[in-house]
């Protein structure tokens, strides 16, 4: 080997795992459409500020929003493996842009729950194709990275998005949405023109083929999978006490809704600064460290708010967990590509998506409970227990196994 390709390959293996430059338009387009996703952010004060909408229908539209957001998780990963990645991208996002649209200019309040709850589901839908299409143009080896990368984009434009929406807002809440409509159009047709079909050949694996009937994986792999997809379940609880008790207990200890936003900021900031030099280090693990490690980090962050009492100290507890957020993301979902075969990538990344959104429609009622039952403290210690608990489990579903 000459000196140069010797610094060549130095160079590519310091770089990382080579990922193919159709991964590069679909990370393009999933950053350009998330600077463009201005109807979560907004949907709420669209129901209460510009439709004259109550509190309780507000939470109604949104709790909808959610509802349609589970099932398009698992109805877009079945599609992706029953017509291709690309027809439902496509059919997704085109949905979701009419869906858009339709909610700046609906009429009454069943129309207005009804369109909700089709853009929950379109936009959805689109999720665990794209995790489908990642897992299967990238190599094993490759795909923690590819994954970090993806988690880093959607971090930066949600975090982009909310600003501009705050900006475009004041100009009304028709042009928010058409706008955002506009962008997941040419998105998705961007992406349906450059990234071609993944999908491997079902003649040749086989639809209905059980996990474990692919080469090198093992015949348990569907029960690791559904145990996976449980204790994802509660990882996703935890998550969600971010949006829901945390705000509720620091303004209980006599700090106010803008100190939250300046301490919940830290967590963006520091995925954006953490995530890509985290993801080229998680690729020398296996999945079962940087997840126990991960969760364990993600509960004990949110233990210590049981003795945050300044908000120098919430701020540190938020470090803590964003940092276990930032091993487990990436982490999971090249995880569950390594668990099943190419072909039914779809609808597997469905059903770990779907565990997101279901924690995200029950712990709002179960966190609710909690405060009006427990004290802070007992709150956050059961976060803590229910951390330990989810680490345990990933280690135990996980232990062993290292990308080929």
């Amino acid at each position: 080997m000459t000196a140069d390709a010797q610094s060549a390959a130095r160079e590519a293996t310091a770089a990382g795992p080579v990922l193919p430059r159709a991964f590069w338009w679909l990370w393009a387009a999933t950053l350009v459409n998330r600077l463009g996703g201005f109807v979560v952010v907004f949907l709420s004060l669209y129901v209460t500020l510009d439709r004259g909408g109550s509190a309780s229908f507000a939470g109604l539209v949104t709790t909808l929003y959610g509802v349609g957001g589970a099932v398009g998780s698992v109805a877009g990963g079945l599609l992706a493996d029953r017509l291709g990645r690309r027809t439902t991208l496509l059919g997704a996002q085109l949905l979701s842009a009419l869906g858009t649209g339709a909610l700046a200019f609906a009429q009454g309040r069943t129309a207005l729950a009804i369109t909700a709850c089709l853009v929950g589901l379109a936009g959805n839908a689109s999720r665990p194709v794209v995790q489908a299409v990642v897992a299967d143009m990238v190599s094993a080896k490759a795909r923690v990275r590819a994954f970090s990368l993806l988690y880093w984009a959607v971090n930066i434009g949600v975090a982009v998005s909310a600003a501009l929406a705050g900006v475009l807002a004041g100009r009304g809440y028709t042009l928010l949405f058409l706008g955002e409509a506009a962008v997941t159009v040419v998105c998705a047709l961007t992406v349906y023109l450059a990234v071609p079909e993944t999908r491997p050949d079902p003649v040749r694996h086989g639809d209905d083929a059980d996990p474990g009937t692919e080469a090198g994986a093992e015949p348990s792999n569907r029960r690791r999978f559904v145990a996976f997809v449980a204790v994802t379940f509660l990882v996703g609880l935890l998550m969600q006490e971010v949006s829901t008790a945390l705000p509720l207990t620091m303004t209980r200890a006599g700090l106010s809704a803008r100190d939250y936003g300046l301490v919940i900021s830290l967590n963006g900031l520091l995925v954006v600064a953490l995530q890509l030099p985290a993801g080229r280090i998680l690729t020398r693990f296996g999945p079962a460290g940087p997840l126990t490690v991960g969760t364990l980090l993600l509960g004990g962050g949110l233990g210590m708010t049981a003795v945050a009492a300044s908000l120098g100290t919430y701020a540190l507890t938020v470090v803590v967990w964003t940092v276990g957020e930032i091993l487990l993301a990436p982490t999971a979902m090249a995880a569950v590509a390594d668990l099943v075969p190419g072909h039914a990538h779809g609808r597997y990344q469905g059903m770990y998506s779907f565990a997101w959104s279901a924690a995200a429609c029950v712990a709002p009622a179960v966190s609710g409970y909690a405060r009006d039952t427990l004290v802070p403290t007992a709150l956050w210690g059961a976060s803590a227990t229910l951390g330990a608990l989810a680490a345990a489990g990933y280690f135990l579903v996980l232990r062993g196994r290292r990308d080929d």
